[in-house]
């Protein structure tokens, strides 16, 4: 199998690339443009920690918001045809789309448009699309969000994930694109950028600082998210291309959409684990989640009863992954610090 990763300097991108190089033998097409969040030190860390990895991988600088060209298409069928194109790269701090939304939003309809171009070109048997649970908005009704139920983006990111995923289902009506949606929630992992929670708390831990903790105007509920190690994330969607074929257009009226769920924790109880991993106390204060960040959801809840009904088990938990990525990035601090 030869499969296209994108994204796969950025950090889930390279999570999926070490799980796929440790469960299978593909042979694996890298791309990234090395320009948001993407660094060739996370392709090069997990290539060196791999003996024997390198020839299957091919690592193609291309920025996803320019189109592939005759030439650059050519290059990739250059060794042979593509099995499977998984569409990891995009934009994802909420932050960043809130204070600068046109460029963001722009840069996400520009990747996902410019892949499905891609695909519709080399007609590759499975196309996979990686999206957010923060499509759906806040907690709808109540409960957790199931497959297919009203999109209802609260910010510019999530926004913009939802135009991909509306293009994407185009690209799947109109042009026959093999199209499966991957739906996923806060990731969590070695390597992650410092913007992201979890390194943003285990820094401020280990600096004495306080930890902001999102809660209500009158501070009696704390934020929430579902929590999903990366290489959970991966494992899943290693599972979904071996065991899950697509629906075409004349199959279903709805292509095929899974939630990859995690366990769900609020951020107080997340950095208070932070805190004990690390051996440090832990200071904290409760600001207004809206007030600080507009746009921003208290809780997000998917509910991931269809994909482990067929048979999806997620490797790891999420304590011990934390603890595990705790102690990683103590030992590796330079994470830290990413620009």
């Amino acid at each position: 199998m030869r499969l296209i990763l994108t994204g796969a300097g950025g950090f889930v991108g390279s999570h999926v690339l070490e799980h796929f190089l440790v469960n299978t033998d593909a042979q694996l097409v890298l791309t990234d443009s090395f320009r948001h969040r993407g660094v060739s030190e996370r392709i090069t860390e997990v290539l060196d920690s791999h003996d024997g990895s390198r020839d299957r991988v091919q690592v193609i600088t291309h920025d996803l918001t320019s189109p592939w060209s005759a030439y650059g298409t050519e290059q990739l069928l250059a060794d042979g045809p593509i099995d499977t194109i998984v569409q990891v790269a995009s934009e994802s701090h909420v932050d960043r789309s809130i204070s600068d939304p046109v460029p963001f939003v722009r840069n996400n309809v520009d990747v996902a448009l410019n892949m499905l171009e891609l695909a519709r070109a080399i007609r590759p048997r499975l196309y996979v699309h990686l999206s957010t649970d923060e499509v759906y908005g806040a907690v709808p009704l109540g409960r957790p969000a199931v497959e297919w139920d009203p999109i209802l983006p609260s910010n510019p990111y999530s926004a913009s994930k939802a135009a991909q995923e509306a293009i994407c289902i185009s690209y799947w009506r109109t042009y026959d694109v093999p199209l499966i949606l991957v739906n996923a929630m806060n990731l969590i992992g070695e390597r992650q950028h410092p913007e992201k929670f979890i390194p943003k708390v285990i820094r401020a831990v280990m600096n004495g600082d306080a930890v902001p903790i999102h809660a209500s105007s009158d501070g009696t509920e704390i934020g929430r998210r579902c929590y999903l190690h990366a290489r959970n994330l991966a494992d899943a969607i290693l599972f979904i291309i071996r065991e899950l074929p697509p629906r075409l257009h004349k199959e279903d009226a709805f292509p095929q959409r899974f939630h990859v769920v995690g366990e769900e924790a609020d951020n107080l109880s997340m950095a208070q684990k932070i805190a004990e991993f690390s051996g440090k106390p832990l200071r904290y204060e409760l600001v207004d989640f809206h007030g600080q960040r507009p746009g921003h959801d208290l809780a997000y809840l998917m509910d991931g009863s269809k994909l482990r009904k067929m048979g999806w088990k997620p490797p790891v938990d999420l304590w011990s992954s934390l603890e595990r990525v705790v102690h990683w990035t103590l030992v590796h601090p330079t994470w830290l610090h990413a620009d």
